[in-house]
């Protein structure tokens, strides 16, 4: 039985050390693999574009860890429009290769390139006439191809040789294979022009859903149904008097010109600071108190687009404007809040 050693000021140290340098193994595993990114990379991201462009599905299998980082891979491409799932090596050889087509590509995922399992899988399709991407550690240039690379179509080195701090466990390999499934990934969804807007489709629930829904979709108070938009040579009394129609009222008063445009805003905290310092201006123009040309968002723009504007300018309510400039509804930070995509 391992006995846990005092955790001293000299051992926390060596466990700082220990943290650092397998942070940096992994950082340095990837920055290699940047340097040597070739045309194979780019022939694997051809196939999988064309399988995408045919109706195939990119069926990704590994055994272990490789297994764990094919299953990111498989949810990192169906996440952005390209079909794909996991298949354990061991479970097609006993029905599962059904789920094969000739439309389909496979990526085999073995570190050392001989994972027995893999390799039979990777030969049958091969022989079915399936592409193969492998995904492998790489061999030397005077080292003999791993048996994966053989069959495969193209291989992907990770380059990884030893695992960082002394241990056995796989940790910057999977970490480079990892990144180099997303690189791929992401390069074949650009070449098959998949859009944010694409992804937001799919990813309706969560925060990530809730950051790439259209700002449109929260907005509680729209112009021309519950947000009154106010001439500005309106006195704040009259201004405040016509927007406390109905049960609810916006936490902002938008002034629009003569052409609809929005001319400037006044806020609950305006009118705070104004009946404390200075009274008598309540019958004066709004526009003599209002923030002119106030920070605006698009109605084309997302959630995302809103938390940032409001982590920025810590701005609690942010006008909605359309093309022209036009109000189409204001957004309190209170909706932002109430999603879970911003903090009180």
């Amino acid at each position: 039985m391992h006995r846990t050693a005092p955790v001293t000021e000299e051992a926390q140290a060596a466990e700082k050390a220990l943290i650092q340098s397998v942070l940096r193994a992994e950082s340095e595993a990837v920055s290699c693999i940047a340097d040597r990114v070739d045309d194979s990379f780019i022939k694997a991201v051809t196939l999988i574009e064309h399988c995408a462009e045919s109706g195939g599905t990119v069926l990704v299998t590994g055994l272990g860890k490789s297994g764990l980082v094919g299953a990111k891979i498989a949810a990192t491409l169906s996440s952005l429009g390209i079909p794909s799932h996991l298949v354990h090596p061991t479970e097609a050889a006993h029905g599962d290769l059904g789920r094969f087509r000739r439309t389909d590509v496979a990526i085999c995922l073995s570190h050392s390139g001989e994972t027995q399992e893999v390799v039979a899988l990777a030969a049958t399709l091969r022989q079915d006439g399936l592409p193969i991407v492998a995904i492998t550690r790489g061999t030397d240039d005077d080292s003999k191809p791993a048996s994966l690379e053989q069959i495969a179509d193209v291989t992907l080195a990770v380059g990884v040789r030893d695992e960082p701090g002394g241990f056995l466990a796989p940790t910057a390999s999977t970490t480079a294979a990892m990144a180099i499934g997303d690189a791929i990934a992401l390069a074949a969804a650009r070449r098959r022009n998949f859009t944010n807007d694409d992804f937001a489709r799919r990813h309706p629930g969560g925060t990530l859903g809730g950051l790439l829904r259209p700002v449109t979709d929260l907005l509680r108070f729209r112009a021309g149904q519950n947000l009154p938009l106010v001439a500005p040579d309106r006195t704040v009394s009259q201004a405040l008097r016509e927007s406390s129609t109905g049960h609810r009222r916006p936490g902002a008063l938008l002034m629009v010109d003569d052409d609809g445009k929005l001319t400037g805003i006044f806020t609950d905290g305006d009118l705070r600071r104004l009946v404390l310092s200075a009274p008598e201006s309540l019958d004066a123009p709004i526009e003599t108190v209002m923030t002119k040309d106030p920070r605006t968002i698009q109605d084309s723009a997302t959630a995302a687009d809103a938390v940032m504007l409001f982590q920025l300018h810590r701005q609690d309510e942010i006008p909605v404007v359309d093309g022209a400039g036009r109000p189409v509804g204001v957004l309190d930070v209170q909706d932002l809040i109430a999603l879970k995509l911003v903090k009180e």
